[in-house]
């Protein structure tokens, strides 16, 4: 009986152990497939971005560039309309993260503090603001009311706070030890040095949360360039990118001798891969920033979402 038991125990250690293995062996695969499918249309793009458009548009490109050359992003960044347009949205970006901060840090930090007189009307009226909207045609006259229409600042003070991005940033002060905030005022530091001196270095996680939320938002943000702009020459990079993606579109109804400016200069290069070089362009810095904020950002958003 002894000698059968034991059999029967190393029997089912075989089964539990072979089916941990084709459970793990299962799961590798499955995760390597989505992680291809995901990964190569971007490297699709990059390659097509590096490869001669000619040779390109023949087709059996897949993997790797079949003729290398950089034309693609030498006739990119020849064309003024797209340097103009990627240093537009560059500033915007980095003129709209440190003021969404700023303004996101302070109100967070008052209606952290439960003492604040009408706190819960703040945020009642903030939530509501969310929710309901004015719609498209009244916030174009507002913002051409206010002379937005024709200044680079319609890219900034529209966007500057949101709702949600100063609900993590509160919570996440609310999990801060309120002892560190009363030692601060013992020691005789007002609301400014204990926000800036205590709070912010101790909420690096989220506040990098916040800076990649606002600056992809800023980045990627196409609309109010197409929409609400009426100055041609403050089109950033996204709306850009877009009005290129339209024009290729009905690239084959005109005529030869009539494309589109952009593509004036393309010589050895084509619509299609001048497209994917600037696709790139636009892309890369925030893939270039992610890396060195994604040690932050699963830690910002659980942290900011769940304390308090």
């Amino acid at each position: 009986m002894p000698g059968a038991r034991a059999t029967g125990l190393r029997s089912n250690r075989i089964r539990r152990s072979f089916g941990l293995r084709a459970f793990t062996a299962f799961n590798y695969t499955f995760l390597a497939l989505f992680a291809f499918i995901t990964f190569y249309p971007f490297w699709y793009i990059l390659i097509a971005s590096f490869n001669m458009g000619r040779d390109f548009a023949r087709g059996g490109v897949y993997l790797f560039p079949r003729a290398f050359t950089l034309d693609n992003y030498k006739k990119a960044f020849e064309n003024k309309q797209i340097v103009d347009a990627f240093l537009i949205s560059v500033g915007r970006t980095g003129i709209g993260v440190a003021l969404g901060l700023f303004f996101t840090s302070l109100m967070s930090y008052g209606l952290h503090i439960r003492t604040l007189p009408g706190r819960t009307g703040f945020v009642l009226y903030f939530f509501i603001t969310t929710i309901v909207s004015g719609g498209m045609v009244p916030y174009f006259l507002l913002l051409r009311a206010l002379g937005l229409t024709k200044s680079f600042w319609i890219f900034v003070w529209p966007s500057i706070f949101s709702f949600y991005n100063m609900i993590l940033v509160r919570t996440y002060f609310d999990g801060i030890p309120p002892e560190l905030r009363e030692s601060a005022r013992i020691d005789g530091a007002g609301e400014w040095r204990t926000l800036i001196q205590i709070y912010l270095p101790t909420s690096l996680p989220v506040l990098a949360t916040v800076a990649l939320f606002v600056g992809v938002g800023h980045w990627n943000d196409w609309f109010t360039g197409a929409y609400y702009v009426t100055n041609q020459k403050l089109m950033p990079a996204a709306t850009l990118l877009q009005k290129i993606l339209m024009e290729a579109s009905s690239q084959q109804s005109i005529k030869p001798g009539q494309e589109s400016a952009i593509y004036a200069q393309a010589v050895t290069t084509t619509p299609q891969s001048l497209q994917m070089a600037f696709v790139m362009i636009l892309t890369m810095p925030i893939v270039a920033v992610y890396p060195f904020l994604q040690k932050y950002y699963v830690k910002g958003v659980m942290v900011g979402s769940v304390k308090g």
